[in-house]
């Protein structure tokens, strides 16, 4: 493709505002960014002045249908994820959606089946993968130097962390609360770390225990209808196994966003990156001195223009997707039934 790439924007809210719009327009050797959609028309119309980007929309089809574009950022709610990207793709676009992929595994097999027919790229949001550290712990588990990883621990934990903006409170639209937003982020990281194995069984609990009532924070606490905790491990067919927490809030001293592997030749953190090795008889600690200024978000919509642009798949693939939504479908359920669910 000699042109430059006509991308639109479906949702016009924080994200699209603050990370596509701005990366698109930053690429503008690259990128003509053409239209924007909003079911609100006036944040739209909003939107598209405050961008100075030609087209607004109220409805994605009216887009699609009347703009000829080449790619579409979908940053709509959870709920509208599934009919926005398979619309999008059907239409010839090339499809960089927000995480997760969807409310349902079911969701997430058919994006990942109408990518596959019409050949053209699907990718989800999951930009730490981009980021130096987690791709220089990749280089190290490539290359055996850890040895066979068999357990993962993963944390994304939050004291008072509650967002009381958009729909994420809201399980309607979002599907559901810290493990769905900000836990999927480090499972996501840490399966990646692992070369995305089969889940063989699952056993795990959610909890709501502060989020509904009023407390330190400005959300909407009558309103709150989704997990404020979540704990869960899962076994892989390969024998691994992975341990997840996650919260909007609970009674810990600190945040943490952190991935900790155990291979049996050596392991690791991440966030920041540590590695932790046995080598000449001695334990050492190996940590990078210098790492390269790489923002993850912008590293992950530059790839996203270079994959549409040469047809090559970036990091984040539609069959991992639909895996990591069978993971997190099976999380809510066994939390549900109060039992280990069988993959």
């Amino acid at each position: 493709m000699s042109r430059r790439l006509k991308v639109g924007i479906i949702g016009t809210g924080s994200i699209a505002q603050t990370v596509h719009i701005p990366n698109y327009i930053r690429n503008k050797d690259r990128v003509e960014l053409v239209a924007v959609c909003d079911i609100d028309i006036q944040k739209a119309k909003e939107c598209a002045h405050k961008f100075d980007i030609p087209f607004y929309f109220s409805n994605y089809e009216d887009m699609l249908n009347q703009v000829d574009l080449d790619a579409v950022s979908v940053c709509t709610p959870n709920k509208f994820h599934t009919e926005a990207t398979i619309k999008s793709l059907l239409s010839g676009c090339h499809v960089l959606c927000e995480k997760p992929p969807a409310i349902t595994h079911e969701e997430a097999k058919r994006m990942q089946e109408i990518a596959e027919k019409t050949g053209k790229i699907l990718t989800y949001g999951f930009h730490y993968r981009y980021s130096q550290e987690v791709q220089t712990l990749k280089k190290f588990i490539d290359s055996k130097e850890l040895g066979e990883i068999y357990t993962i621990k993963v944390c994304a934990l939050r004291r008072r962390g509650i967002p009381n903006w958009g729909v994420f409170t809201n399980k309607e639209l979002q599907g559901g609360g810290p493990l769905i937003d900000i836990g999927v982020h480090m499972l996501d990281t840490a399966l990646y770390l692992m070369g995305y194995p089969n889940p063989d069984i699952i056993l795990a609990s959610t909890y709501q225990k502060i989020g509904n009532k009023k407390g330190i924070g400005d959300w909407d606490w009558e309103k709150f209808s989704v997990e404020d905790f979540a704990i869960g491990m899962i076994k892989f067919k390969n024998g691994a196994t992975l341990i997840l927490e996650t919260s909007f809030a609970a009674n810990i001293q600190k945040d943490k966003m952190q991935v900790s592997l155990l291979g049996d030749k050596g392991g690791a953190d991440l966030f920041p990156l540590r590695i932790y090795q046995e080598k000449h008889d001695v334990l050492i600690d190996v940590s990078p001195v210098h790492t390269k200024d790489i923002k993850p978000r912008d590293a992950e919509i530059d790839d996203f223009i270079s994959c549409c642009l040469s047809g090559i798949q970036p990091f984040s693939t539609p069959k991992e997707g639909a895996i990591l939504q069978r993971i997190l479908e099976n999380f809510y359920l066994s939390s549900h039934l109060n039992k280990s669910i069988k993959f």
